[in-house]
């Protein structure tokens, strides 16, 4: 399946480097190396922890990004073993290096959405858990400009950090249900 999306991956990469790249360089760089082993979303869901009507998102948020490290990182990058774009289309320079030679799926944007997933079900303000979702995004897409993954990396992060997101959501109502809070 990941071979059959490749031509497109790469040609929307290429798209991106030889159209959008320029002076944001510095910036998107600095942007998705915050989110290197998931520092930003920790500190993020560490700082949450401090206020008690947004401690539930703090701890639903590190609780997902642990799940989302396990499916991403630990399993599914060595089963599929999908080299990084640059390594199979032509031209492609990346702005920042990687040491996992594995691709799918984006671990940064996993990450990214999982918090962003369980802040969204669990934050006390409409602005709180758009912003974590907009910044989400912006994870994701700083991956693609960066030339680090594959569009469809970056969607099955994306799809997974959510499912993980709402999956740490469930089992802390469920856990707190049957604690009868």
């Amino acid at each position: 399946m990941l071979t059959l999306l490749q031509p497109l991956d790469g040609a929307i990469l290429l798209w991106i480097q030889n159209v959008l790249r320029g002076a944001l360089d510095p910036l998107v760089c600095f942007y998705t190396h915050l989110g290197d082993k998931g520092l930003f979303w920790i500190a993020a869901c560490l700082l949450l922890l401090v206020w008690k009507p947004t401690r539930k998102a703090g701890l639903c948020g590190l609780c997902a990004m642990l799940l989302g490290l396990l499916v991403t990182n630990v399993t599914l990058k060595h089963l599929v073993a999908r080299p990084r774009p640059w390594l199979d289309v032509a031209g492609l320079l990346p702005l920042v290096q990687e040491p996992d030679p594995n691709s799918f799926p984006s671990g940064h944007t996993c990450s990214a959405f999982a918090a962003a997933a369980a802040w969204a079900r669990t934050l006390p303000r409409r602005w709180m858990k758009y912003t974590g979702l907009i910044l989400a995004a912006a994870m994701g897409l700083s991956r693609l400009y960066v030339g680090v993954h594959y569009p469809s990396d970056v969607l099955a992060g994306c799809v997974i950090g959510c499912l993980c997101g709402l999956l740490a959501c469930a089992v802390w109502n469920a856990a707190a249900e049957k604690r009868g809070l």
